[in-house]
C-alpha cells in the first residue's frame, strides 16, 4: 500500500474509525488545540481517500507505520464496540503511537480523578471525585460518573446514563442509554446493560440485563 499523504505541516493526531463517535471525537480535539491529520477506517477500504468530518480518511491500519515515520505520535481509537476499542488500541501502541484522552471544554472532571490514555469524556460529562476512569473508555454526551468509581478499560458509559458513587465497571462493559447505577453496585467484565435499565443489583461478566430493575436476560 502507498504511504498516505499528509498536509504539509504534520499534523498532530489521528483517529481510528471513521463513523459517528469519530465526527464527535474530531469535534473534541479541534475544541481542544489538536490538529487532525486524518482518519483510519477498517470497515471499508473503498473510503480511502474520501473527505470525513474535515479531514480524509487515510486507509485502515497498514498505514500506521507511515503515519509514525511521517512524524505524527498521538491517536485516538473512536470506535464504538468495546472489544474492538480494546484490540484496535493495543495493535495502535504496538505501532509507536501515544493514545491521548479526549476531553470537551463542556465536560467537569474533579482535579483529583484519574483519567486513562485515549478516554473520550464528551460534552456535559460528569467525573466526581476519587474516581479512576481507565484507558480507551468512553463517557458519551451528558453522562455521569459519581464519586469513589473504578470504570475499568474499554468500557463506554452512553448518553444520558447517570453511576453513582462506590460503582466498580469491568473491562469492556457498556452501560446503555439513560441507564441508572444504584451506589456500591458492580458490574462485571464485558457485560451489556440496556438503555434505560436500572441496576439495583450486582451483575456478573458476560452477560446481558435490562428492565427496571434491571435482569439478566441472557449470557454471552
Amino acid at each position: 500500500m502507498n504511504p498516505p499523504t499528509l498536509p504539509s505541516a504534520v499534523a498532530e493526531l489521528v483517529i481510528v474509525g471513521a463513523g459517528g463517535h469519530a465526527r464527535v471525537v474530531a469535534d473534541i480535539a479541534r475544541l481542544t488545540g489538536h490538529t487532525v491529520v486524518g482518519f483510519l477506517d477498517e470497515v471499508d477500504p473503498g473510503r480511502r481517500g474520501t473527505a470525513f468530518a474535515g479531514a480524509a480518511i487515510l486507509g485502515g491500519l497498514e498505514q500506521l507505520p507511515a503515519l509514525t515515520a511521517a512524524g505524527v505520535r498521538q491517536a485516538v481509537v473512536a470506535i464504538g464496540d468495546c472489544t474492538a476499542r480494546l484490540r484496535v488500541a493495543a495493535l495502535v501502541t504496538e505501532a509507536g503511537l501515544q493514545l491521548s484522552a479526549m476531553i470537551h471544554p463542556r465536560a467537569i472532571h474533579s482535579a483529583d480523578a484519574t483519567i486513562g490514555p485515549g478516554t473520550v469524556l464528551a460534552a456535559g460529562t460528569v467525573v466526581n471525585p476519587a474516581t479512576q476512569i481507565g484507558a480507551n473508555v468512553i463517557v458519551n454526551t451528558a453522562a455521569t460518573v459519581d464519586h469513589d468509581c473504578v470504570i475499568e478499560d474499554g468500557v463506554h458509559i452512553a448518553c444520558g446514563a447517570h453511576v453513582a458513587g462506590h460503582v466498580h465497571v469491568g473491562r469492556g462493559s457498556w452501560v446503555g442509554m439513560g441507564a441508572l447505577v444504584r451506589e456500591r453496585v458492580r458490574i462485571g467484565a464485558h457485560t451489556l446493560v440496556g438503555a434505560g435499565a436500572l441496576v439495583l443489583k450486582d451483575l456478573p461478566d458476560h452477560v446481558v440485563a435490562y428492565g427496571s430493575p434491571a435482569k439478566i436476560i441472557q449470557h454471552v
